[in-house]
């Protein structure tokens, strides 16, 4: 069987910013073929912001490929910023965002954080939503945040553990997405950074079933690393301001949608137990495990079934 590749590079097509509060306004983008199937990719963090790669995972003949940035990350301004930063403003954001760019429904493509807000988007919306393809699912649950922020993965990582907590004090271990958000709200600029930077290597380092060497240093505020680390901490450590169990407690409004999900078998960033959970409780769905696969949708097996999956979109 023929290996599936990305498809090659291509630059947007349109490209605009969206004001959605006083505060906030969006980045977006639009790739691809505008008469073709609209698809929303949904990135990561919080905080993460949408990259060019994730276009080349849709053939630009058959899909009209929308991307944006949520608040406060990427090309959205202001950045870094945590007022009026919510999930409940992010979804409203989808929702001005689709109605701006005059779509009428589209598919979700998203993985980790972008699996999360594009449940919660479609239990909120699900007359909008055509097909969810998710990956590396993240639930939000208390426990997930336990551990992979507290105690778990530390014990699979415990090299890169140690440096991430090495930035807090003996002291202040007790509960570290408190003690981190304390560091990552600091009004001390090189504090802030240091947090930062110990917080986004600890997740990169993680992401793959292969260990890579990863080395975000510190840097000034206005960096990836401030924007991901803070957005992040300040959505957790609010439980993402919602109740705990949102998304499976609320499924039945989207057990209708078709929906696919990818996940890596040795995923440690979100570990397979939240896809499993979701498969079992979401009726039209199908979970797919990569066994030779972490966390990162750039790792071979991953790609692969996402293109399949997208693939297969085609003919809805």
């Amino acid at each position: 069987m023929k290996e599936k590749n990305l498809f090659p590079p291509i630059e947007p097509l349109k490209k605009g910013f969206l004001q959605v509060s006083k505060i906030h306004t969006i980045y977006w983008e639009r790739s691809g073929n505008p008469n073709g199937k609209k698809i929303l990719v949904i990135h990561g963090g919080p905080g993460g912001g949408s990259q060019p790669r994730y276009r080349r995972y849709f053939n630009p003949e058959k899909f009209d490929i929308i991307q944006f940035d949520q608040r406060g990350c990427g090309f959205s301004r202001p950045f870094s910023e945590l007022i009026e930063n919510t999930t409940d403003d992010l979804v409203d954001d989808i929702e001005k965002l689709r109605v701006s760019l005059k779509v009428d429904s589209w598919h979700l493509f998203g993985g980790s954080w972008g699996s999360t807000l594009a449940l919660i988007y479609a239990i909120k919306n699900p007359s909008r939503v055509i097909s969810l393809t998710l990956r590396g699912i993240f639930l939000c649950r208390k426990f997930e945040l336990l551990w992979f922020y507290q105690y778990g993965a530390s014990e699979i990582f415990p090299d890169e553990f140690e440096k991430y907590i090495s930035v807090i004090p003996n002291n202040e271990r007790d509960n570290l997405i408190a003690s981190f958000y304390k560091y990552l709200t600091s009004n001390d600029i090189q504090l802030r950074s240091k947090a930062a930077a110990a917080w986004t290597n600890w997740e990169l380092s993680t992401s793959h079933l292969i260990k890579k060497d990863i080395n975000v240093s510190k840097s000034k505020t206005n960096s990836f690393s401030d924007a991901f680390a803070r957005i992040e901490c300040h959505y957790f450590i609010n439980n993402i301001f919602l109740e705990d169990n949102f998304i499976l407690k609320n499924i039945k409004t989207i057990e209708s949608i078709p929906t696919k999900i990818i996940q890596g078998r040795y995923d440690i960033v979100c570990p397979v137990r939240s896809a499993w959970d979701l498969s079992k409780k979401l009726i039209n769905s199908e979970l797919i495990i990569v066994d030779d696969a972490g966390h990162s949708m750039s790792e071979k097996g991953i790609t692969i079934k996402l293109l399949d999956s997208v693939e297969k979109l085609e003919s809805l």
